[in-house]
């Protein structure tokens, strides 16, 4: 064998070895695509408004759209709008850094049922007399990906009622809770870094 045609065949064996381990990789991110984003978090502060609000909501991916749930604490009883903002900004004392309703669509403002919508309207919640709000609903115009994706937004409790109707935003008056919807880690999802040395 000539020393080209040794370098050739190397050459094409590594080629080969790239080719097998690269279709490997493939099967597997078929399993769990890139940016296949399954489950998501926000985790609510109060603001300088706020008193004591907190609550944690979870987004799960589901084939008829996506199921939010959670607890929402410190609330006046009562109803509560309930909605995602444009901006995943919660610096500002009064959340206004969070900006108007997340609107890709540019779609008057209404309820969550309303065909026409704002994508972050999500209507209301409701808090009981120990002013502890249960929230689980199901959302289709949401999503992990694409224009309506709401990774990175603002999640925002308004101190009153959402009316459905009156723009920008329902009536629904200040902003007591803000919290920003991050990727979650979903049950077998292998983590992407590397265990803390010790």
């Amino acid at each position: 064998m000539t020393r080209k045609s040794f370098v050739f065949a190397i050459a094409s064996g590594a080629a080969l070895v790239t080719l097998t381990t690269i279709g490997t990789w493939a099967q597997h991110a078929e399993v769990a695509p890139l940016g296949g984003v399954t489950k998501a978090v926000a985790v609510l502060h109060a603001t300088k408004k706020g008193g004591d609000v907190h609550g944690k909501i979870t987004f799960t991916q589901t084939p008829k759209g996506i199921l939010v749930e959670g607890t929402v604490e410190g609330l006046t009883p009562g109803p509560h709008g309930f909605h995602v903002h444009e901006f995943g900004d919660c610096s500002s004392d009064d959340a206004m850094s969070a900006g108007g309703h997340f609107n890709p669509t540019n779609m008057p403002h209404a309820g969550p049922h309303d065909t026409k919508r704002h994508v972050g309207d999500l209507g209301n919640i409701e808090a009981n007399d120990k002013g502890v709000a249960k929230i689980e609903l199901l959302d289709s115009a949401i999503s992990f990906s694409g224009a309506h994706s709401i990774i990175g937004r603002g999640l925002i409790v308004h101190a009153k009622a959402d009316d459905l109707k009156s723009p920008p935003a329902g009536a629904a008056g200040d902003r007591v809770a803000c919290g920003v919807v991050g990727v979650a880690k979903a049950a077998g999802m292998m983590s992407g870094t590397a265990p803390a040395k010790k």
